[in-house]
């Protein structure tokens, strides 16, 4: 945890590599100081077929952060703000580039090394 699941066109593609958008996030998400660098995940999901954007098929990025809860909404608000000037100084022309931060209860989390 946390994972950054980043979910795109296809066309944001053409120009930029993959790996250069998932190391992006994950470097900026590493700079934040909120995680351990060996924790943070992320995937991109590029999408070529069946997506609108305001009724269009448009480039878009959209991020969806799921950390673990007990960052203050400050923090998770600088997150957010520099992912997104991340990813617009990397793609300028797209007019769409969002983040959603999502917190995982502790109580309710669970993976192998817990079992």
């Amino acid at each position: 945890m946390p994972h950054f699941v980043i979910d795109c066109s296809e066309d944001i593609l053409n120009n930029v590599e993959a790996k250069s958008v998932l190391t992006k996030v994950h470097n900026t998400a590493n700079n934040s100081l909120l995680f351990d660098e060996a924790d943070i995940k992320v995937r991109l999901n590029p999408f070529k077929e069946n997506y609108l954007v305001g009724g269009k098929k448009e480039p878009f990025i959209h991020v969806f952060a799921n950390i673990m809860e007990g960052r203050t909404t400050e923090q998770k608000a600088k997150l957010s703000k520099s992912i997104v000037t991340e990813l617009k100084l990397m793609f300028p022309e797209i007019p769409f580039i969002a983040i959603n931060i999502r917190d995982f209860e502790k109580v309710t989390y669970c993976n192998k090394s817990m079992v």
